[in-house]
């Protein structure tokens, strides 16, 4: 039996990291920052919605929006030091919808 999951936006994304140490979520977002600039001296044309509006389209392409996790004795069969991230990638927070799906047989 697997979970499948999707995220329904194109600003945020879905993925698995490392859940037990904070400084892995504030090292990644040092990473996506450098690799996809923001701000107003950044390369972006589509703004319309502000500075980090493409930048979050652009990590949210990176990170996808979709994951396919195992479901073993009931439970999501992630490892130990595994976590689900639902990634914001705009400045602002806003509500997102994930829709989940589980599919296989159960025994």
């Amino acid at each position: 039996m697997s979970n499948y999951q999707q995220l329904q936006h194109t600003s945020a994304g879905l993925t698995i990291n490392e859940n037990a140490d904070p400084d892995v979520r504030t090292d990644m977002e040092t990473f996506l920052n450098l690799v996809v600039p923001e701000g107003p001296k950044a390369p972006w044309v589509h703004t319309a919605e502000g500075d980090d509006d493409m930048p979050a389209h652009a990590k949210s392409s990176m990170l996808g929006c979709s994951l396919d996790i195992p479901i073993t004795q009931g439970r999501l069969n992630l490892g130990t030091w595994q976590g689900i991230w639902l990634c914001e990638h705009r400045d602002r927070a806003s509500s997102r919808r994930v829709v989940v799906t589980c599919h296989g047989q159960l025994r």
